[in-house]
């Protein structure tokens, strides 16, 4: 377990990042990714895999055509369920999830950005190869450096998550700052453009359901990393928990934090119910940054 360190010094956010073939202008709004599970066990009940669908992978061009129309910014595409419990998945049997699902999605939708979920490197060089533009990394603060590398050796830009295997902290925030600017600090070393690294401090990835309420509620401090910050709270259990509901049920607690988040810093943030959230981040943006007339990627929705 890391220890507590000093604050980190602020640094100023990079007024953009390319993603793919969009440019992604930080501070102007909040970005909406949507979650496409090509899984058979994701906790939310939306894995691609379980469905009854003769062509689970165009179940995956309809999915991916409908959060763009709702106004989705991203695509993040995973093969391996993260839900607590769930069956480790082998690389081949991961990558023969998701390479048809980015072939398909890359076909249907050229210019919207791809990020691979993933841990295994060999599994996300396949995937940037065949069209994803960003790795999006839920042990971006392990000991493994492999996934940076990658990064930099392919010149994308890399999600870096908080993760702990177990929710043991002396004082949550400034361990989860430390333990992010860290791994920022390796990635940099490692040859990752700084401009191109993006924080995410992993809202249901070994914390209790008060470590997240509490991570949320000081969300504003991770601006002190000087990365665009991304946030995932969609459906997750620590909504259920506060209100007694299944995952599907859980749109509006989901809602409830985007609008949190976006008055917190949130730049992103990755969610599988993507018109409410759509609508949620943009009200939010016209109250927090007052430039609701204003678009703020190039090539992406306004």
């Amino acid at each position: 377990m890391s220890d507590p360190s000093p604050a980190v010094s602020p640094r100023a956010v990079p007024a953009s990042t390319r993603i793919g073939t969009t440019t992604f202008r930080w501070g102007e709004r909040t970005f909406v990714m949507g979650i496409i599970n090509v899984t058979p066990d994701s906790f939310s009940g939306d894995g691609v895999l379980a469905r009854d669908a003769a062509d689970p992978f165009e179940a995956v061009i309809g999915q991916a055509r409908a959060m763009v129309a709702d106004g989705a910014d991203f695509l993040d595409i995973g093969g391996e369920s993260t839900r607590p419990g769930h069956r480790p998945v082998l690389a081949d049997e991961e990558l023969s999830r998701v390479m048809p699902a980015i072939r398909a999605v890359r076909g249907a939708l050229p210019d919207i950005a791809i990020s691979i979920d993933t841990t295994k490197p060999s599994v996300a060089a396949a995937a940037l190869t065949e069209g994803a533009d960003l790795i999006n990394d839920v042990w971006g603060v392990g000991r493994d450096d492999a996934l940076p590398r990658l990064a930099a050796e392919r010149r994308v830009p890399l999600v870096v998550m908080h993760n702990r295997v177990a929710p043991e902290y002396r004082d949550l925030l400034p361990e989860i700052l430390a333990d992010l600017d860290a791994a920022l600090e390796r990635a940099v070393r490692l040859g990752v453009d700084p401009d191109s690294l993006i924080v995410d401090p992993g809202f249901g990835f070994g914390k209790t359901a008060d470590q997240n309420l509490q991570l949320l509620r000081e969300l504003d401090r991770l601006q002190s990393l000087g990365r665009p910050i991304l946030i995932g709270t969609s459906r997750k259990s620590t909504l259920g928990r506060v209100l007694g509901l299944e995952p599907h049920e859980r749109v509006e607690a989901t809602v409830a934090t985007t609008a949190l988040a976006v008055a917190a810093g949130a730049d992103i943030v990755r969610v599988h119910d993507v018109r409410a959230n759509v609508r949620a981040a943009r009200m939010a943006d016209a109250i927090i940054r007052g430039n609701w007339r204003s678009a703020s990627a190039e090539g992406g929705p306004s």
